[in-house]
């Protein structure tokens, strides 16, 4: 129920909210006859999904900066490598991000379709459509997915190198190293939603970039931060905390082809709570300058 929940929505908060909904309307429907438990919590989930993306995505038309979804952490799972891989691609924030430029319903039944692998029967029922609508709307939301697709690096071990050696010139403020891990086309995105000190446009090109992410730890190094290393969403990652242990934002790489494709830096605050207590880097920066 989470899983679906958070794929909808991109928020750990509002999907948590959505599944203790759910809980609640199937306990209260106890007394129905409910062939399937497993489906009728699919269905409920996803309808309060649904509605509750429909006015999410009014906020968002008016969000400040990039919007990315609340971070994720992830641990790996050796036992079944390509499913986790499978899981992870679907967890990622690019393909969350992507997901939003489809409606609530194209959303929910190519989630179901495409990810949970639920029939065309089972996902009419959840949406309410009939069958020959759903694969209408299926096969026009892949077409819009498939075009803008994330791609991911499939070995593990060479994306876990290169992100090590990523975050290893960052530290060191190597810039043509670090540049020399970029892509061509490399994009940072800053999500503070006007709360968090973030860039409010997307910075593209491995120049920019890599100036910029250099800059950014050589202003924060006096602030003595501390940087740990985890999977985010599926992909390589870092929390940065004070030296209090205070979350001060999550970092999310994309890597592909050998290269970094994305980076994805979540500091609104509000976005964290779910991760532990939140600091305020605006706080930490001007204490500095004064």
């Amino acid at each position: 129920m989470f899983s679906i929940a958070y794929r909808m929505l991109g928020s750990v908060a509002e999907a948590e909210d959505i599944v203790q909904d759910a809980f609640l309307r199937m306990h209260r429907s106890a007394d129905v006859d409910v062939a399937s438990p497993a489906a009728y919590a699919t269905t409920v989930t996803t309808r309060l999904a649904i509605d509750q993306l429909r006015s999410a995505r009014v906020r968002r038309e008016t969000y400040v900066g990039s919007w990315l979804p609340e971070p994720l952490l992830t641990t790996a799972d050796e036992a079944d490598p390509a499913a986790r891989a499978e899981a992870a691609d679907t967890l990622s924030m690019a393909f969350l991000v992507l997901l939003e430029s489809l409606s609530p319903v194209e959303r929910a039944v190519f989630l179901l379709r495409e990810v949970f692998g639920y029939g065309y029967e089972r996902i009419a029922d959840v949406v309410e459509k009939s069958e020959q609508n759903c694969r209408q709307i299926f096969v026009r939301a892949r077409a819009r997915v498939d075009e803008r697709r994330p791609r991911f690096e499939t070995s593990r071990p060479k994306r876990d190198e290169l992100a090590r050696r990523f975050f290893a010139a960052c530290e060191s403020g190597d810039t043509e190293a670090l540049e020399q891990l970029l892509a061509d086309d490399v994009v940072f995105y800053g999500d503070g939603g006007g709360k968090a000190p973030a860039v409010h446009r997307p910075i593209q090109g491995r120049v920019q970039v890599g100036r910029f992410v250099i800059a950014l730890f050589r202003q924060t190094a006096p602030l003595e931060l501390r940087v740990e290393t985890l999977e985010v969403n599926g992909q390589p990652g870092v929390r940065v905390m004070d030296s209090s242990g205070r979350l001060l934002c999550v970092l999310a790489l994309d890597i592909a082809d050998g290269q970094v494709q994305a980076l994805r830096n979540v500091l609104n605050p509000d976005k964290l709570h779910h991760l532990g207590t939140v600091g305020d880097l605006g706080y930490l920066l001007a204490s500095r300058e004064t």
